[in-house]
């Protein structure tokens, strides 16, 4: 769709954002639609909850409020024995007004290993692109095939560029069983503003690079060492170097010093949403993760290790800023470590 140019009035623009020629009205309009907006309190919210948000804060063309968005993080392994992609998920079937956060292409393009963080300028040009604003409350889903899976590595990246709001669905299985609206077909684009997001800051303290988890893994078990725990997501087999990686040519096995915490035993089996908060503490506190000392999480790709992130957070367990993220994880781990360092733990 083409626009046509148009005379530009001169104008300023009042606190609501609209101009000092629109009615009083239309402004007192504007206000009321600012002062509706309802925000989300919790981090990870219920299919009801995100309801509710989207009904109470529908957005108008006089709102200037922020709105509230449902973005589809839905991602499948490259393996996957369907052949399924998170496009053709969100494509079938999604929350109407959502936009796609596509894991695979918001990314670092410059490093070898799978989705490690984009720089800023990718971020915001990603943001510009769906059309999020750097105000909008933003709730991540998953695809309702998997449950939860990759939503909270698109969470966590929000969080690490300061997204002010972002939130995490528990989850989109059960948005549809509970017969919540959604659509789907191919996205019809909806003419609208540009988003404008500014290049954000990356916040460092949330990230642990490849040199440090190196220097924690040579330290382990010496005395005085930092006693920072690694939670490694992916499936037992893998870190116990019995079962195969999906990547060929991968060595399996784990970091000296790592506990095994799949994901998946942090979701409930039947719906794939996150376990209530006092059954997480339990199963951490059965790992022996101690909640007094650094936790830094990790898997394959740095994917689910964001799911050990979100149940953390969700049970309280640990300080909140003791809590990291290996971006580059074990893909990065296998390739880098050198035999001669014996850095790769297999159980015997």
């Amino acid at each position: 769709m083409a626009f046509q140019a148009r005379t530009r009035l001169p104008s300023i623009k009042l606190s609501n954002g609209l101009p000092n020629f629109c009615s009083p009205a239309l402004r007192r309009r504007a206000s009321m639609a600012q002062h509706r907006h309802v925000s989300l309190e919790s981090y990870i919210v219920t299919p009801k909850e995100l309801a509710d948000a989207l009904t109470k804060n529908v957005p108008t063309k006089i709102s200037t409020a922020p709105r509230v968005v449902p973005v589809c993080a839905s991602w499948f392994l490259p393996n996957d024995p369907e052949g399924r992609t998170g496009h053709s998920v969100f494509k079938q079937q999604r929350i109407p007004s959502a936009r796609f956060f596509d894991l695979d292409a918001v990314k670092d393009h410059d490093s070898k290993y799978p989705h490690m963080l984009p720089t800023a300028e990718g971020f915001a040009k990603a943001m510009q692109d769906i059309g999020i604003r750097k105000d909008d409350e933003v709730v991540i889903y998953d695809s309702k095939e998997l449950g939860i899976f990759s939503a909270p590595r698109v969470g966590w990246t929000f969080k690490v560029f300061g997204h002010s709001s972002v939130h995490l669905l528990n989850n989109f299985r059960l948005w549809v069983e509970q017969g919540y609206p959604i659509e789907s077909g191919e996205v019809v684009a909806v003419v609208e503003e540009p988003s404008h997001y500014p290049t954000p800051q990356v916040d460092p303290e949330k990230v642990v690079k490849f040199a440090e988890v190196k220097d924690i893994a040579k330290d382990y078990g010496k005395e005085g060492a930092e006693g920072i725990q690694i939670l490694d997501a992916r499936p037992k087999g893998r870190w116990a170097g019995t079962a195969p990686e999906p990547r060929p040519g991968l060595s399996s096995g784990h970091i000296p010093g790592s506990m095994s915490v799949p994901h998946s035993e942090l979701l409930d089996p039947k719906t794939g949403a996150l376990l209530p908060s006092d059954e997480l503490r339990r199963i951490f506190e059965s790992k022996g993760v101690d909640p007094e000392k650094p936790i830094i999480s990790s898997c394959g790709t740095g994917v689910t290790a964001a799911v050990i992130d979100a149940a953390l957070g969700e049970a309280d367990f640990g300080h909140a800023n003791d809590r990291r993220l290996y971006d580059g994880s074990w893909t990065e781990w296998a390739q880098r470590v050198a035999e001669r360092d014996r850095l790769i733990s297999k159980e015997v």
